[in-house]
This record gives structure tokens, C-alpha cells and sequence, in this order.
């Protein structure tokens, strides 16, 4: 999987849509979040900063938010809400594309910071891409709420919007063999047979967010999961 790292210079573009909503819960929204157009989707890739873990299997879902910006002309840069973000146009709607700078456990710092920014006021409509230990290398899932299955940037991120109800983009990278344990195996970067599988499922993420967009997220689920 090659080292890439969101480009920091960032180009404003727009945003995205989801799916069904059945009891949807409201998140609460500070006085002093911005009163333009709200973003449609806000995309969270998850990993550390910094190049000590560029291209690493944790860093798998800034993998994917980078594809995004690559894709739709979108230029990440430094903000106040501790995340290199962008926007970017999808399907005419306006999308926020983010990669946390807090480091893993503490994402959901900043992704507390974006909701308010981007104006998100549903849960559905906050899209997390992360790695996932439980699937195995190559295995592409679209999830919708559930359970955190001890991923700690998950944790984060539920503990600060005090829901679990977001979107999720699960990569799979697999589990250690042998003793070695989970936190270290996904810290570390994976062979090149491993990689080459890793970046063939990068871009069918980036393919799956899109298609929370234009599909809806059952589409989207019912598409990919089957097929993976």
C-alpha cells in the first residue's frame, strides 16, 4: 500500500446525501457553527498523523479520503478543527472530506469540531472509513450504526457525539498470526502482495462512499456487501 498522505493545500468544493431514516437521532448543534449551506456527507478517514504511519493498515481510511480528494479536485489543509478537511462536489451536493489530526483514540475530538463546522445535524449523514481487524485482507463492508467491535477511533467518535448511529466504511486488513498482538499489527505496513490487495479495496471504498451519495446507503449496502 503506498505512503500517501492527504495533500495539505486545500480547494473548497461541495457536498453529499444518504439513505432511509428511521428514528434518526438529532445531534446537537453549537450557536457558533456556520450558517451557509450545510455539508451533504461529511467523510471521516481514520488514522494517525504524521509519516511515522503513512501506509500503515491503521491509516487505511485516510487512504481513502485522499482517493476522494484526488478524484474530485480537492486540496486538504490544516483547520481548526483538528483535521486536515476539504470540500468537494459530488452529484452538484457539497461533501467535507476530513482526516483527524488528533491521533486515533482521540478522533472523536475532532470530528465533533466538524459536525459542528459542516452543519450536520444527523448522525446518517457522517460517514467514518476505518480498518477493521475482524474482516479478512481485501473484505469491503458498508455498515449503518451498530456495534464499535474495539476499534478505539470508533469509540472516540460515539463517545463525543454520544451515538452510534453514523456510517461506516469498513476495510478489512485481518488479524495477526501468532502472538503478535492487534495494536501492533495494525501500526505496522503490510507486504507488498498485502498492499497491492489493499489499494485495489481503497478505491472500491472511495467507490462505496460515492455511492452512499447517489444510491442511498441500502443501495450502497446491498451492492457491496453481497459481492464482498
Amino acid at each position: 500500500m503506498p505512503k500517501r498522505q492527504p495533500k495539505m493545500k486545500a480547494t473548497q468544493t461541495s457536498p453529499p446525501t444518504p439513505n432511509s431514516g428511521k428514528g434518526r437521532q438529532v445531534l446537537r448543534r453549537s450557536r457558533t457553527e456556520r450558517t451557509g449551506e450545510p455539508a451533504r456527507l461529511l467523510v471521516v478517514g481514520l488514522g494517525n498523523p504524521g509519516e511515522k504511519y503513512a501506509g500503515t493498515r491503521h491509516n487505511i481510511g485516510a487512504e481513502v479520503v485522499a482517493i476522494l480528494a484526488d478524484r474530485h479536485a480537492g486540496r486538504f489543509r490544516p483547520s481548526r478543527e483538528l483535521a486536515l478537511s476539504c470540500e468537494i462536489r459530488l452529484s452538484d451536493e457539497r461533501v467535507a472530506l476530513a482526516f483527524p489530526q488528533t491521533f486515533m483514540n482521540e478522533s472523536g475530538r475532532s470530528v465533533q469540531k466538524l459536525v459542528r463546522r459542516y452543519g450536520v445535524d444527523d448522525p446518517t449523514r457522517i460517514v467514518v472509513v476505518h480498518d477493521e481487524l475482524d474482516l479478512p485482507v481485501g473484505c469491503l463492508r458498508v455498515k449503518a450504526g451498530g456495534g464499535l467491535a474495539g476499534h478505539n477511533g470508533l469509540k472516540s467518535i460515539a463517545a463525543h457525539l454520544k451515538t452510534q448511529e453514523y456510517l461506516r466504511v469498513r476495510i478489512g486488513v485481518g488479524k495477526p498470526t501468532g502472538r503478535a498482538s492487534g495494536a501492533d499489527y495494525v501500526l505496522q505496513r503490510p507486504g507488498k502482495v498485502e498492499a497491492t490487495e489493499l489499494g485495489v479495496v481503497c478505491q472500491e471504498a472511495a467507490d462505496a462512499v460515492e455511492g452512499i451519495l447517489s444510491v442511498g446507503v441500502d443501495a450502497t449496502m446491498g451492492r457491496v456487501n453481497i459481492r464482498s
